[in-house]
């Protein structure tokens, strides 16, 4: 029999999301006082992430049992990664000199307030190349789990897991005992996903409260831009992949609806990295292949942040008329590659990124951020809703070429069929395939 409909979560997760937009419309100030539900509901799903991470990649490595296997699966990832998150840059590229949402607002860089994002600017300075890569090396065990840091934690959770490999049969246990451990942390993600609805309800109140309405025709042209990119390239380019791997981009989508509307009302797509985990097991992709992809992907696969940052940062041009020549425009491309990958180690995601690439690049205004600061909690959503729809499909990818997905199976849940909850493969194709 069919669940009642106010029981579905998706459901839920629907009606909070208008609720907290007409709270946020009607009584603004109290639509604001909502922040810390959306805050709140965000911190119990981030404290799980770390541990969740060093359980999965841990079990896979050690499941895996071949140290080859290991790193044909991070290059394979690495290497879609680059490709696909580039060609979302270069979307946005095309698309964003095509519309030219910034033509015509003549913005002087000097006459603008700086104020609301002085502190953005102050962290962007002290992002480098060096100082990216050594971060991923934790300064002790203990400070990785701690701040959260997902680089660090997969950092040296795949240090352990190579440890327990090399272990061999003496590690079983251990394996065993953490494999156990996981199974209890996504039990505790289920009974927080229950607070799902209460999370989108004050993260959109608050949206809309403190922004308002109005926030939302302002420089409206530009927020349709990135909508429309990022729509292009899910079912153009991500549906081009995924016909490439044998399944229909819109029946995953409807597979993942309800970790979408999550990511809608929470805007991050961190509050549902544990059930797309959990939800990519289950559709077929052996638990090793989900395990390291998936994290990676988190850090290094992220789409929407891509296509976000180049057309922000060409609309601030055009806005404030800082024309760019082509090669200027591609060597911002470029950049934007490299300062894209540290995104997840900052706090304010896409946002800092963008002002981390605009300081290293003088060609644009770091001040013209002043005129979209304002507008860009609303694009955070299709930032997040196409990094989290990249990350997916590159799993299922990713599986595919290690012969580490079960086709007929993932066509099955695709499809609606109800499949029972069996041990998903844990296996890998041999060493010798590349």
């Amino acid at each position: 029999m069919r669940k009642p409909l106010y029981t579905v979560l998706y459901v839920q997760v629907l009606v909070a999301i208008v609720v907290g937009v007409v709270l946020g419309y009607v009584a603004p100030e109290t639509g604001a006082a909502m922040r810390p539900l959306g805050d709140g509901f965000i911190k119990l799903v981030r404290m799980m992430i770390a541990p969740i991470i060093f359980c999965v990649v841990v079990v896979g490595i050690a499941k895996i049992g071949d140290l080859r296997a290991v790193g044909r699966i991070g290059v394979k990832a690495l290497v879609y990664f680059e490709v696909i998150s580039t060609i979302a840059l270069i979307v946005g590229l095309i698309v964003v000199n095509t519309i030219k949402p910034g033509v015509g607002i003549n913005a002087d860089p000097a006459s603008l307030d700086t104020s609301a994002v002085a502190n953005y600017a102050s962290s962007a300075a002290k992002l480098s190349t060096v100082d990216f890569l050594l971060n991923i090396i934790p300064n002790t065990v203990v400070g990785a789990f701690s701040s959260g840091e997902i680089l660090q934690v997969l950092f040296f959770s795949v240090l352990f897991g190579l440890g327990l490999l090399h272990l061999g049969a003496e590690g079983r246990h251990l394996v065993s005992v953490i494999d156990q451990f996981s199974h209890g942390l996504f039990r505790v993600i289920g009974i927080i996903m229950r607070a799902a609805p209460v999370g989108a309800f004050g993260a959109m109140a608050f949206t809309i409260g403190r922004y308002g309405i109005g926030t939302l025709l302002q420089l409206g042209q530009l927020m349709a831009g990135v909508y429309l990119t990022c729509l292009l390239f899910i079912f153009i380019v991500l549906g081009t992949v995924c016909r490439l791997a044998g399944f229909s981009v819109w029946k995953f989508l409807k597979f993942i609806k309800e970790e979408l509307l999550i990511t809608v009302g929470t805007s991050s797509s961190e509050a549902v990295l544990p059930r797309m985990m959990d939800k990519l097991e289950h559709l077929g992709c052996a638990k090793p292949v989900v395990g390291l992809v998936i994290p990676t992907g988190y850090s290094f696969n992220l789409d929407g942040t891509s296509i976000y940052m180049t057309m922000a940062a060409i609309f601030i041009a055009q806005a404030t008329n800082s024309p760019l020549s082509f090669g200027q425009q591609i060597g911002l491309l470029g950049l934007a590659v490299l300062t894209s990958k540290g995104s997840a180690a900052i706090t304010g995601g896409g946002f800092v990124t963008l002002a981390a690439t605009l300081a290293a690049f003088p060609a644009v205004p770091v001040a013209g951020l002043a005129l979209i600061i304002g507008i860009d909690r609303f694009m955070s959503e299709a930032r997040a809703l196409t990094n989290l729809i990249g990350n997916g499909i590159a799993t299922i990818v990713v599986a595919k070429w290690e012969g580490a997905l079960d086709t007929e199976r993932m066509h099955r849940v695709l499809n609606g069929e109800t499949v029972d909850a069996i041990e998903t493969r844990t296996t890998v194709a041999p060493a010798v395939v590349s």
